[in-house]
């Protein structure tokens, strides 16, 4: 395969985890072996921080990190790049939309470094805090807005049919806002202009890489502007079928160790990896 690799982001959740939210030896020999090279591995989420740095322990491996879908990318030692949170008064105005139309969904409110909610002992969050290690903080958004705290992501939770008609209804509502599904039951909603693909052009121009010789793995909706942005997006063999007609090249499942699989295509000489 004759692609100059310089820089790999990835996405996390069913792209560098697997279906059990663990990071499989292939990947972790991969993301190693690259960064021994001088290959940053850069992970590209919509998690916050905090929820993204147990996966680069889990790795063996030091990188920045991209968080909130682009809304805030931090430097190797932890220092931001790039933040851009919401406005107000969009928020202000989404959050009583959620309230008055959805009300049974959870939504979520992520300011920095911290993911707040309304109730912990909803099953929605306290399945998320298992699966991201970290723990969420009871608070009233109102007063958190009030105070200055602004939100780089709100992040609703709720059955697919609920999750999909809100997609719709929103981003025909309230087009000054980003809203895009990260899965079937997550429904993100950050800044306007807000993806993944302005996280890693921020990165890259600090590194003074091209997007050219970067690339991409990811396996949703809401990786698709980072695969069309970098010289080879490749999509998981779990992906929708949408995201993979849109991708350069398909590898197998994120339970397939996919992103190891088309490492070792890319750099034979990765070849043993167990």
């Amino acid at each position: 395969m004759d692609f100059d690799c310089r820089i790999v982001f990835s996405d996390i959740d069913g792209t560098f985890l697997d279906s059990r939210h663990q990071v499989q030896p292939g990947t972790v020999f991969a993301a190693q072996w690259l960064a021994d090279r001088g290959i940053p591995v850069v992970l590209v989420s919509a998690r916050m921080p905090a929820a993204i740095r147990p996966v680069l322990t889990a790795a063996g491996i030091k990188a920045p990190v991209i968080s909130y879908s682009g809304a805030l990318v931090l430097d190797m030692a932890g220092q931001p790049l790039y933040s851009h949170t919401m406005e107000r008064e969009d928020a202000l105005h989404i959050l009583s939309q959620l309230r008055q139309r959805w009300p049974r969904v959870v939504v979520n409110y992520y300011a920095e470094d911290v993911w707040y909610v309304q109730d912990d002992q909803v099953p929605e969050v306290r399945r998320e805090e298992k699966i991201t290690a970290v723990k969420a903080v009871i608070a009233e958004f109102s007063v958190l807005l009030s105070q200055g705290c602004l939100p780089h992501k709100l992040l609703c939770m709720g059955e697919p049919p609920a999750v999909a008609e809100m997609e719709k209804v929103l981003q025909a509502e309230f087009p000054e806002l980003t809203v895009v599904r990260s899965s079937p039951i997550l429904l993100e909603i950050m800044a306007a202009g807000i993806s993944k693909a302005v996280g890693i052009g921020v990165l890259l121009e600090t590194l003074s890489l091209p997007a050219a010789d970067a690339l991409a793995f990811g396996d949703n909706y809401n990786d698709l502007e980072m695969l069309a942005c970098v010289g080879m997006g490749v999509a998981m063999g779990n992906a929708p079928a949408a995201v993979k007609a849109a991708s350069a090249a398909v590898t197998a499942g994120n339970d397939g160790e996919g992103i190891a699989a088309f490492l070792k295509k890319l750099f034979p000489a990765m070849e043993p990896f167990r």
